[in-house]
């Protein structure tokens, strides 16, 4: 940055500290606390109980109080960042930050607490003398020497997991990023030569993990301020002494030369390029001197095309950030009560990690980068911070490490209960995105996908593919999606369906005839015939018609009517259906509501209404829930308008007809959505228990509604889910993001496994 833009910085980063509230974290009540008996029960006399039964068993606090989910980030402020040592209140807005990631990261409550003491020994008696208050603790910015020792004895003399993460955070992710790295360049970790510059306490607890890795120590050339660490030296500290090499090479510059992997935990610019020319093919370089890396990452890449590279920058490919491990290590950690934080723990970390780089990437991780693709390979070999599979598959291979290495008090014995604890602790719940997709997996149909040659069409078809939830077949111009794969960088080998292709001269004289025969009566020709079903959504419809796939997804860049249409001349209704309707599926407050008809019936009779909560009630019942349904209006069971008499009315027939149904109205959503308010109404068949399916009086306001929450991106949206077809079909809204056409694809898998039970 120039000057102008770091005053700008510093201006923005001053006042984000000083706007109210102040601090970055805060405490709130975790339980009730509105009456005198709340408080009786929270403080005296009612809180004498839980003293006297951890008084009894000391590891009853992890039942009585948030203990097993508390970590203290503790300082002395001797090596803060790039600032060194700043004392320790001036490390504080450092240490807030650091509980502000272990909260958002990984729902982890943490204080701060600045240590106003260099001694090591004194600040070892600190931090033992008020241990109890935690689960865990995360040492932080203390200086090396001193942090090997202070790290050394706290964790032989406590029982709680405990780790300096300035060590051991950026050993475990450079682990992870080696791991892939290597195996990209081809080279085995047993084979590789490695330079290490920088002598520090994260340079020698990186060192360290790699060996146990695999990397051999002899392979190994360390080097400080003054050269390579090797036999010709002395008066080095007993770290840098159990790393002295029998070599005479002394500098770093004769170092690299033939090296396979430089680890740069120094400072900037002193791998110079010449230095880069003389290494290995396919150097692997991790240039994590921060802000300036040991080499620029552009300035090696001109240097050689070979390389391959990691950084600590975010605005460069594959940054080691220690926020990819260490507040999912506390957690597994945690959640076990493991009574430390081992090796066999860090390395199940570093293969967590290592491995879901190789997964498909979901689209939000890629829109929050910015980036059109993120395949696993040379510009993407370390997750990205904002990946929210982190939280449940480190968490689960560090307790899974925990409970095999001994450490852990309280093993888990259901993980797929486990699994779901994390995702509820995720900001956005997608619990049961993952169930219907794990339903898709178990048996997997042809999906064709219309608009082929479209980014997220493609990408969504990598997903589906790549995850195994569907079979994909892309349905468009083969010309143009091939062009597609090679700009976007979409390696994906599926079907493709060229409804224009000679290849389908067949196809289009049997789908034409069939077509023929649907509609003679209804204004459609031979000619017509011949001419529709070149087009991709009367094509894609006969396809299905014909078995030719299971299920179909079109859309995407037409208006919605339009498209349903030749859906609705080819696939017809299912059998006691006399309108199909559209059905919105929002996942909000960590739960699954369900809105119709919010996509074809403009203004439903009170049969109709009753047509659509059936088949709503059908619907999310096959989704393994629970149909609470509102009929809704903007009156509560007074039915005095037009729009509210049609709703009573519907509600009547449902009661008479279908008295199993868990389904009342007209009500306003607000009510309905809310237990006082339902306590209001004790006739209500909906009870205290609120709604989460909502039939719409009308199309304009199922609309508007759902798509004004589409719009504030504040709940994932998946839809419009027909109902009422024979055949699974699904027409995407226009420029439908790549989550929302994978969900929708799965909703057509299931459809299809319904279809193929009945």
């Amino acid at each position: 940055m120039n000057q102008k833009d770091q005053e700008r910085f510093k201006k923005a980063a001053l006042e984000y500290h000083r706007i109210e509230p102040k601090g970055k974290i805060e405490v709130i009540p975790s339980k009730p606390h509105s009456s005198q008996r709340d408080l009786s029960l929270a403080y005296s006399p009612g809180v004498a109980e839980p003293c006297l039964e951890i008084e009894r068993d000391r590891s009853l606090a992890y039942e009585y109080t948030g203990k097993g989910n508390l970590v203290a980030v503790i300082s002395n402020g001797t090596a803060v960042l790039g600032l060194g040592d700043i004392g320790a209140e001036a490390s504080k807005p450092v240490m807030e930050g650091k509980g502000l990631l272990f909260k958002i990261f990984a729902d982890i409550n943490v204080f701060d607490i600045e240590i106003n003491e260099k001694d090591p020994e004194k600040f070892i008696q600190v931090v033992k003398a008020i241990a109890p208050t935690f689960g865990g603790i995360n040492l932080e910015d203390i200086k090396a020497p001193e942090a090997f020792e202070i790290e050394r004895r706290l964790k032989e003399e406590l029982d709680i997991p405990l780790m300096h993460d300035d060590q051991h955070g950026t050993a475990i992710i450079s682990a992870a990023a080696l791991v892939n790295s290597l195996e990209i360049a081809g080279k085995k970790i047993e084979e590789a030569k490695m330079v290490v510059n920088g002598a520090g306490a994260a340079a020698i607890a990186c060192a360290k993990l790699y060996i146990y890795l695999g990397i051999k120590k002899e392979n190994i050339l360390m080097c400080d301020s003054k050269g390579v660490i090797n036999h010709h030296r002395d008066n080095l500290t007993a770290e840098k002494i159990d790393f002295i090499a029998h070599t005479d090479i002394s500098t770093l510059e004769d170092a690299v030369k033939g090296a396979d992997v430089f680890i740069g935990l120094s400072k900037g610019n002193v791998l110079s390029p010449e230095m880069l020319l003389t290494m290995n093919e396919n150097p692997i370089v991790f240039g994590l001197a921060n802000p300036t890396p040991e080499i620029d990452y552009d300035l090696a890449y001109e240097t050689r095309k070979d390389v391959i590279m990691a950084t600590g920058r975010s605005d460069y490919p594959n940054q080691v950030n220690n926020v990819l491990g260490f507040p999912y290590i506390f957690r597994g950690a945690l959640d076990v009560q493991a009574s430390t934080i081992n090796e066999e723990m860090k390395i199940a970390a570093v293969h967590a990690i290592a491995d879901l780089a190789k997964k498909p990437v979901p689209e939000m991780v890629v829109l929050a980068y910015n980036a059109k693709n993120l395949t696993y390979g040379r510009d993407y070999f370390i997750p990205k911070p904002f990946d929210n599979r982190l939280l449940v598959d480190v968490s689960i291979a560090v307790a899974k490490a925990a409970m095999e290495s001994g450490v852990a008090a309280k093993p888990i014995t259901d993980f797929e209960a486990y699994e779901n604890q994390l995702m509820d602790r995720m900001n956005k719940d997608e619990k049961l995105i993952r169930m219907m997709q794990n339903r898709a997996r178990s048996n997997p149909k042809r999906v064709t996908l219309g608009n082929a040659d479209e980014y997220n069409v493609l990408k969504a078809a990598q997903i589906l593919s790549d995850e195994g939830i569907a079979q994909p077949i892309l349905l468009g111009e083969r010309k143009l999606i091939e062009e597609a794969k090679i700009k976007y960088g979409i390696d994906i080998d599926l079907p493709i369906v060229d409804p224009n292709e000679d290849a389908q001269e067949e196809k289009r004289k049997e789908y034409r005839e069939t077509l023929w025969k649907l509609r003679n009566r209804k204004g459609i020709n031979e000619y017509k015939a011949k001419r529709y079903v070149r087009s991709s959504e009367y094509f894609g419809s006969l396809m299905l018609k014909h078995g030719d796939t299971d299920a179909l997804i079109l859309g995407y860049s037409k208006n919605y009517s339009t498209v349903l249409k030749p859906v609705l001349e080819v696939i017809g209704k299912q059998e006691g259906v006399s309108k199909v309707s559209g059905m919105m599926m929002v996942l909000a407050n960590k739960k699954p509501y369900f809105f119709t008809d919010t996509s074809i019936i403009q203004n439903p009779t009170s049969d109709d209404l009753v047509n659509m909560a059936k088949m709503l009630n059908h619907t999310v019942k096959s989704l393994a829930i629970e149909p609470r349904i509102a009929m809704l209006s903007f009156e509560n069971f007074s039915a005095y308008s037009e729009t509210s008499k049609k709703v009573a009315k519907a509600v009547e027939i449902l009661h008479e007809k279908h008295p199993n149904m868990i389904v009342d109205g007209e009500i306003q959503p607000d009510f309905a959505m809310d237990s006082d308010h339902l306590s209001d109404y004790p006739f209500s068949k909906l009870g205290t228990t609120p709604a989460n399916c909502f039939v719409f009086p009308n199309l304009e306001s199922a609309n508007l509604s759902y798509k004004i929450i589409r719009g504030m991106k504040v709940s994932q949206v998946v839809g419009p889910i027909l109902m009422g077809l024979s055949q699974p079909v699904h027409i995407l809204q226009m420029r439908s993001s790549v989550d929302e056409i994978v969900n929708l694809a799965t909703i057509a898998v299931l459809d299809a496994q319904n279809k193929e039970n009945k």
